[in-house]
């Protein structure tokens, strides 16, 4: 693996940039660029860390690095401050759409709340309008330069208010007007999917697709909740699944593993994990097995077989992308380019997209990876 002077990781002679990707996890309010924060900051009057879009991408990384989410969390109160107009929301989601296709992404889904961006006014239906309108927006230019993209809303609530009913409705009223799921975030910690039982029953009478937070701030409860009381098609990082994993031997790359009732649940139904290596770092997700990217126990669940794809989370929060995000993987475990493949194989085939567009999205996949 080789890094040239523009930052592109090339690998086998490919670009990483270059080939076809799926990003499952990608938060709005966690995608700003520092310069778009700072003129939005600047249109409102609101007192900012840093004037430079150097130094504020620092201060947002090192704000990131603390090893714990509920203090991770407290970054979006800058960047949710400078989105609470339709101005800022459509500008914020056309440039996370260019961003993602410059880094060449082909499908992604962009999780946000809407009832974090009323604080002027704005209507939970109007702020969806608005980041539907910049996604259209950032599409139509990805088109003109020649890279093709699509996006999807995953209409998220907050885990610890009280309007998660509503929401849900908001999401299903959205259905084939952009939105393409659900989800729960914020603190995990304490608020488990079971407070939102009522939410989850309605998505799933309307058969609405759903994805949970779990597995990151807390345990293989907070995942055994997001299952059987969310009906979670998909895991928010769900990277602590391994605590229900017991290595009974390890000789070299050799090891024995116990699975738990739930680890084997999730392995054998191929149940995905939207695993972020970078961000898992910085809010301590992985702390019992470590605090390098090394000790990540993203490889030990590839070889078990579990559906694993790679996200950013937070492309702000933990200055990153998605191709970065592979590097990173590839120093820590050596991958090659199949193993990549396989990667984005998993996103696809877990994309909130009808089987035959999933289908679809396979065939780019191994028409870029193989070209």
């Amino acid at each position: 693996m080789s890094i040239d002077a523009n930052g592109d990781v090339t690998l086998q002679g490919v670009s990483l940039r270059s080939l076809p990707k799926v990003s499952l996890h990608d938060h709005l309010d966690g995608a700003l660029r520092p310069a778009t924060i700072i003129e939005l900051a600047d249109a409102i009057g609101l007192e900012i860390p840093e004037s430079d879009p150097k130094a504020l991408g620092s201060w947002f990384a090192k704000q990131s690095d603390s090893g714990s989410l509920v203090e991770y969390l407290k970054t979006f109160d800058l960047t949710t401050a400078v989105m609470q107009t339709q101005e800022g929301l459509t500008r914020v989601a056309r440039e996370f759409v260019q961003d993602l296709a410059a880094d060449g992404v082909i499908y992604g889904e962009v999780r946000w709340a809407p009832e974090q961006h009323l604080a002027r006014g704005l209507t939970l239906e109007q702020t969806v309008e608005a980041v539907q309108q910049g996604i259209e927006e950032g599409e139509d230019a990805a088109d003109r330069s020649g890279r093709s993209i699509r996006i999807g809303q995953l209409i998220t609530a907050m885990r610890h208010t009280d309007r998660a009913l509503e929401i849900a409705e908001l999401a299903v009223d959205f259905r084939g007007r952009g939105a393409v799921g659900f989800d729960i975030a914020g603190p995990e910690d304490g608020f488990p999917p079971s407070n939102h039982r009522k939410a989850f029953d309605y998505l799933a009478e309307n058969f609405f697709p759903v994805t949970v937070h779990a597995g990151e701030a807390a345990g293989p409860a907070s995942i055994r909740s997001a299952l059987l009381d969310g009906r979670a098609l998909r895991l928010g990082h769900g990277v602590r699944i391994a605590e229900d994993l017991e290595v009974i031997t390890q000789e070299g790359d050799e090891v024995q593993v116990q699975f738990g009732d739930l680890a084997r649940w999730v392995r054998d139904r191929e149940i995905p994990l939207e695993l972020s290596p970078s961000s898992n770092l910085q809010t301590g997700a992985i702390a019992a097995w470590g605090n390098t990217m090394v000790d990540h126990p993203f490889d030990l669940l590839y070889q078990l077989g579990f559906a694993v794809t790679v996200n950013v989370d937070n492309r702000t929060m933990s200055a990153t992308s998605l191709t970065r995000e592979l590097a990173l993987l590839v120093e820590a475990f050596e991958y090659d380019l199949d193993d990549l493949e396989t990667f984005q194989f998993n996103a696809a085939a877990a994309a909130f997209l009808p089987v035959e567009e999933r289908e679809e999205l396979v065939e780019m996949i191994a028409e870029g990876f193989d070209a």
